[in-house]
């Protein structure tokens, strides 16, 4: 069963693992262990249990709440599990978070070349407002600096519910074995919940 959750103390050791698979060791243990323990962090997982006692972790993301702003600073799904909106799910709930922290904007960086996740964040309203030469090594490229404005006006908690709503109608159907296999895994109910329903002409992740 594939679970979005917070993480927990049990969870970091594969919270490293996926770093090094995936980000090619950003943060230590410790730095998850910091990212745990601040209360201006949210650090959320997909946990893949199998067997009893047997966990996993497929994908991470995480929030810094400075001031009034949403900083996202994580957001790593592993190879095998990328394509089947889990991504999607993630942004969402890292979201869904700052708005329930009463955040008022979001902002990230991401790779000037990473076009699978500059598409991502334009589903979710992230617009460019800069770019950082030479920001990341190994290869040297540009960072772009997206900011998502208006997390606090009304009209987004419309907008999060329509996001659910579509990523609720990704998550439980699949177009090949792989993704069949790995979507009947997730549990829908771990997507965070909106307290009003979704209202029409809001822009969705089409």
């Amino acid at each position: 069963m594939l679970n979005l959750q917070p993480l927990q103390t049990e969870h970091l050791l594969a919270a490293v693992e996926l770093d090094q698979s995936c980000l090619g060791g950003l943060w230590t243990l410790e730095g998850y262990r910091r990212e745990l323990e601040s209360p201006n962090s949210d650090l959320l997982g997909w946990i893949r249990s199998t067997d009893p006692g047997t966990q996993s972790i497929v994908g991470l993301g995480c929030l810094w709440a400075i001031l009034e702003e949403a900083h996202i600073t994580l957001l790593a799904i592993h190879p095998d599990y990328q394509g089947q909106g889990l991504g999607q799910a993630m942004l969402y709930a890292l979201l869904h978070s700052a708005w329930q922290r009463g955040l008022e904007r979001a902002t990230l960086e991401v790779r000037a070349s990473n076009q699978p996740a500059l598409s991502l964040y334009e589903k979710f309203g992230f617009n460019q407002a800069g770019r950082r030469k030479a920001y990341y090594q190994n290869p040297s490229e540009d960072a772009l600096i997206l900011w998502r404005n208006g997390l606090h006006y009304p009209d987004f908690l419309e907008t999060l519910g329509i996001w659910r709503q579509q990523l609720g109608d990704r998550l439980s159907s699949g177009s090949n074995l792989i993704s069949s296999a790995i979507l009947s895994e997730i549990s829908l109910e771990s997507l965070p919940k909106i307290s009003s329903e979704p209202a029409g002409n809001i822009q969705g992740l089409t």
